[in-house]
């Protein structure tokens, strides 16, 4: 398994690189740490670099590259890039496709809150385009041990049902015990209802979806499912326990193409309160035929 790691020389960077660590001690996976500069050609005839520039621009990003590798730990294989281009995330979303990714992993810009997102233009172009799950670092993000809980935001569109595959899959492939989440934003009507509907759509949802492992116990057995209520999505979001050893998985937004991601209103909402980092899953991103955790199919899509 590989993961793809946008690289900065800052602390978005930094917070990048903790995360996969994170996600790639839990799978075994190893890290493609990928740094885009620019294209010389792009520049003017009248702001044309000296003679020279190109190779200065290359040693600086291999120098930063090398710094970059010292912090990731000696248990986590991990290799840099240096690849060029005008656009900095088609740059890493063609990288993620040329070096078979399972995901792609960025930081969020430093001008948000500590561990709040703020999505700058790279984070917000990919999460319109990248045909591979995109796994988002809060600002300030340290930890690199492997994650202890998954939690899985559920909705009730179309989709919803194979977003659950995944997010059990992966829970089940990495030991850990899955949350499945509801978030309600409620403003009068009857509160008592709705988060019993809520609450009885994802337990059938879960029951239908989950599987048993090698050792016939049901995997739902692990999986806690949680209603959370509150006048607003970022409130209902900010109500929640959270681990720190925690990601939040979710789908694409149903204007989303095919094996590509689409952030929603919603997604973009719950980022504004989220403190962990977040995963967000292509529309039609497919799995193995079989269920991961049955399987010992090694495809890129059955092992996240």
């Amino acid at each position: 398994m590989r993961y793809v790691v946008g690289y900065s020389a800052n602390a978005r960077g930094h917070d990048a690189v903790n995360l996969a660590v994170a996600l790639a001690r839990g799978r075994g996976a190893s890290l493609d740490l990928v740094l885009v500069v620019p294209e010389v050609q792009q520049f003017g005839a009248a702001h044309a670099p000296k003679a020279g520039f190109e190779n200065l621009l290359n040693e600086q990003a291999h120098q930063w590259l090398d710094e970059a590798l010292t912090f990731v730990p000696a248990d986590v294989p991990a290799q840099a890039h240096v690849r060029t281009g005008d656009s900095d995330a088609q740059v890493l979303i063609e990288a993620a496709e040329e070096l078979g990714a399972d995901i792609l992993v960025i930081g969020a810009t430093t001008a948000g809150l500590f561990k709040r997102f703020t999505i700058g233009s790279v984070a917000s172009a990919l999460l319109h385009a990248s045909t591979v799950p995109v796994a988002l670092a809060p600002h300030g993000y340290y930890r690199t041990e492997a994650l202890t809980r998954i939690s899985c935001g559920l909705g009730t569109r179309a989709g919803a049902g194979k977003l659950l595959d995944f997010v059990i899959g992966m829970a089940a492939n990495r030991d850990v015990p899955l949350r499945v989440v509801s978030l309600l934003a409620l403003d009068g009507g009857d509160p008592a209802g709705a988060v019993g509907a809520a609450r009885e759509y994802a337990e059938k949802t879960v029951a239908a979806a989950a599987p048993v492992n090698p050792a016939g116990v049901p995997l739902a057995a692990r999986t806690e499912v949680v209603v959370a209520q509150g006048r607003s999505v970022e409130e209902a979001v900010d109500g929640l326990d959270w681990e720190d050893g925690e990601v939040l998985v979710i789908g694409s937004s149903r204007l989303a193409q095919a094996r590509s991601i689409f952030l929603g209103s919603t997604a973009n909402r719950i980022l504004r309160a989220l403190p962990v980092p977040m995963l967000v899953v292509p529309s039609g991103y497919e799995l193995n035929n079989e269920n991961p955790a049955t399987s010992t199919d090694t495809s890129r899509e059955a092992l996240q």
